[in-house]
């Protein structure tokens, strides 16, 4: 299995930019596609964007394309996520998740091991 840690989150500004961290250890993590969701106060936890185990083909939510970018590294055992011109509506805690296989899925059922999160707090 896999354990993963994120890091990054902290409290920003409207307008500014974050980016997040996510590294694995236990077994290869080029294994692995790998995702990141967000849960805030009283929703249901929600996809944000998903890359494959290469990284050459990513997928983004309709509210992160084009503000957030995926990527990783691994030969660091790393995932990113760059998070620009943050609005208070991203306020959530942001979780990485990692699937055992190569593609990119969207359902949240469909990941085998979650992080603990990390909060991203946006002021207006």
């Amino acid at each position: 299995q896999v354990q993963l840690v994120e890091s990054g989150g902290g409290l920003v500004q409207n307008g500014d930019s974050l980016r997040l961290s996510c590294t694995a250890s236990g077994r290869t993590f080029s294994d692995y596609a790998m995702g990141w969701f967000r849960q805030a106060p009283g929703k249901e936890r929600e996809f944000v964007a998903a890359i494959t185990w290469s990284g050459a083909t990513t997928y983004y939510a309709d509210s992160a394309e084009g503000r957030f970018t995926i990527s990783r590294d691994n030969a660091k055992n790393t995932m990113y996520l760059e998070m620009n011109t943050l609005k208070p509506e991203d306020t959530a805690v942001y979780y990485c998740a990692a699937r055992e296989g190569r593609f990119i899925v969207v359902a949240r059922s469909e990941y085998d091991y979650w992080g603990q999160g990390t909060q991203v707090t946006v002021s207006s």
